[in-house]
Formats: C-alpha cells, sequence, structure tokens
C-alpha cells in the first residue's frame, strides 16, 4: 500500500512540474503573439520602426517560448521575425509585415515538443 502511494505522489509531482514548463511556454507564446500582431498593426500603416521594434519584442518572448519547450514551428517564427526585422530596419515596412505576419502563423501552429 505503502508503494501505491509513492507511485502516485510521483506521478502527481511530475504532472505539476511538466505544467508548469508548459505554462513558462504558453505565457511567452502569448507575449510573442501580442508583439507581433501589433508589429503587423504598425506595419501595415507603414510604420517601419514601430514594426521593428515590436518585432524585436515578440522575438525576445519566441526564443524564450522555444527554450521553454515549444515545437519546431516556433523555430519557424523566430527565422520570420528576424526577417521581418531586418526589412523593417531597412524601412520596407510591406516586406516585414509579410514575413511578421507568417511568423505570426507559426506561433499559432506551435504547441510543446514532442517527447519522441
Amino acid at each position: 500500500m505503502k508503494a501505491i502511494s509513492t507511485i502516485i505522489a510521483i506521478g502527481m509531482l511530475a504532472f505539476f512540474l511538466n505544467t508548469q514548463a508548459y505554462a513558462t511556454d504558453a505565457g511567452h507564446k502569448a507575449e510573442a503573439l501580442e508583439h507581433a500582431e501589433e508589429a503587423v498593426k504598425h506595419g501595415k500603416m507603414g510604420h517601419a520602426k514601430e514594426l521593428s521594434e515590436h518585432a524585436k519584442e515578440s522575438l525576445m518572448h519566441a526564443k524564450a517560448a522555444s527554450k521553454g519547450g515549444a515545437d519546431a514551428h516556433m523555430d519557424e517564427a523566430i527565422k520570420h521575425l528576424e526577417e521581418g526585422i531586418k526589412h523593417a530596419d531597412m524601412g520596407h515596412a510591406d516586406e516585414g509585415t509579410k514575413h511578421t505576419e507568417e511568423a505570426i502563423s507559426h506561433m499559432r501552429e506551435s504547441g510543446p515538443k514532442s517527447p519522441h
């Protein structure tokens, strides 16, 4: 009976530790999405500087989400954010917006890395 209680306790501990890691990833993903969406709004208005600023904030959170256990979609989002920032810094709001929109698409598809 004591062994069963121990197994249940260990299982619950593992569950809660895993849930906390996913919650951290989800928080960064939400922040990344929020800033990316703001970047797109500014990009569509032709505000390359603001597009770059929000995309950089989004990139910071996307990288944290990736380190926190997000899957390959977040890695793709990071690549598009980097491209979007590069174009925005050159004053190309339209091209920067396209890459940031693609990043948003990948962020929305992102989930935790598969254990396989």
